[in-house]
């Protein structure tokens, strides 16, 4: 069933405009009496179905309130270093899919990319567009927001979470999974902030930037992964370490 993120505090009726509007009566091409789910701004999700529609307004009644939840008990932040090319919309879009509650930017000293000013916030304006289409289409709760473009020092302070771990390929020390089971044995697994680097790697004054901040650097295993596939492991990984993808 398509899911909608409807901008306005729950009510029994709602109205979904704009081109999300665009989308149901001419692509979808749905009628009065269908039904359909909705997310409200705060954060209800119901089924609802359209008493009236046209092509820049459709009105939904809503049903009955949806108790299951979609979203992982980890809250868990990619700070991705940027990577060149359509890779950072790639890693965005799946990122989100598979349940970040967010996603940082990070210029780190070896991206390649090089985003400041209009061109950053261009850049941004963009990929939160991918990862609110990634959000609807995986039926999440929540539009995982992109953040501006920050630097590993700016986005430590900006995200303070309870556990942080940097991917890093040089550690040959600590595993992904041990770093895991001490947050967990520690009860500091409810928000998790994952740094990965860019195509150049993660600098060792960056890491050791992450390390003051009380970052953990681990190992992703044996081979080294590209900069967008690592942060996908890494994700997946957590998730299933946190019970996430199922018993």
């Amino acid at each position: 069933m398509h899911r909608f993120f409807v901008p306005q505090l729950y009510n029994e009726t709602m109205t979904i405009e704009g081109v999300d509007a665009r989308h149901i009566s001419k692509v979808l091409r749905m009628q009065p009496g269908a039904q359909l789910q909705i997310v409200s701004d705060d954060g209800v999700s119901a089924l609802a179905e359209i008493s009236a529609i046209d092509s820049e307004c459709v009105t939904v009644h809503c049903l009955e309130k949806l108790a299951e939840s979609h979203e992982p008990a980890v809250r868990l932040i990619l700070a991705q270093g940027l990577a060149k090319g359509e890779k950072m919309e790639f890693i965005i879009q799946k990122a989100v899919e598979m349940g970040a509650y967010s996603v940082v930017p990070v210029a780190m000293e070896h991206s390649v990319v090089r985003l400041d000013g209009a061109k950053a916030a261009k850049k941004v304006e963009r990929w939160q567009k991918i990862a609110e289409s990634a959000a609807k289409q995986s039926k999440r709760d929540i539009i995982p927001e992109v953040q501006p473009v920050q630097t590993m020092a700016q986005m430590l302070a900006a995200n303070d979470c309870a556990t942080k771990i940097i991917a890093y390929e040089c550690e040959d020390k600590k595993s992904l999974k041990a770093a895991l089971k001490e947050a967990q044995a520690k009860g500091a697994l409810t928000d998790l902030l994952l740094i990965i680097g860019p195509e150049g790697g993660i600098s060792e004054a960056e890491l050791e930037t992450a390390r003051a901040a009380g970052a953990v650097p681990v190992s992703l295993g044996r081979r080294i992964l590209r900069a967008e596939t690592a942060g996908l492991v890494a994700i997946s990984a957590i998730f299933y370490e946190t019970g996430d993808l199922g018993d």
